[in-house]
């Protein structure tokens, strides 16, 4: 991808990642593992959001879950080495979300210049999306 560029004409990196979940498949997982598999994936704010209407749990809880793994591939980080709980969904008073880094994820954020995050959710039927946007700065976005 060609580096897009701002209005002073200095180079700008951007990257996206986007993850389809089916919300089944995550009502099944709270139905075998319960709180247990909340408490892995999901930090108490997002925990006390999604169970606020016991039956919107699981599409939230899809949208979020979509929502960190898109987040993973548009920050370019490998999963496994990162918590599901330091990339958080914060629900804003109007509606649009926001996510917030922790930890080591936040840390590795930062390493890689990334001056700011973007994320939309989205659900329909049996399935929730998400995608993420991450935009580096401009001196990481040109050494890259």
């Amino acid at each position: 991808m060609e580096p897009m560029f701002d209005e002073l004409g200095a180079a700008r990196r951007m990257s996206v990642g986007i993850d389809l979940v089916q919300t089944s498949r995550i009502a099944a997982s709270l139905d075998r593992f319960g709180e247990r598999f909340l408490r892995r994936i999901f930090t108490p704010a997002e925990i006390a959001y999604v169970t606020a209407e016991p039956g919107l749990t699981a599409e939230r809880c899809a949208a979020r879950f979509a929502a960190k793994e898109a987040a993973f591939k548009a920050l370019e980080l490998p999963e496994p080495s990162f918590g599901w709980r330091q990339i958080e969904v914060m629900r804003q008073k109007s509606g649009a979300c926001q996510l917030q880094l922790h930890g080591a994820t936040r840390d590795a954020a930062q390493s890689a210049g990334i001056a700011e995050l973007a994320v939309s959710l989205s659900h329909e039927g049996d399935y929730a999306t998400a995608v993420v946007l991450a935009v580096r700065n401009h001196r990481e976005a040109a050494q890259q």
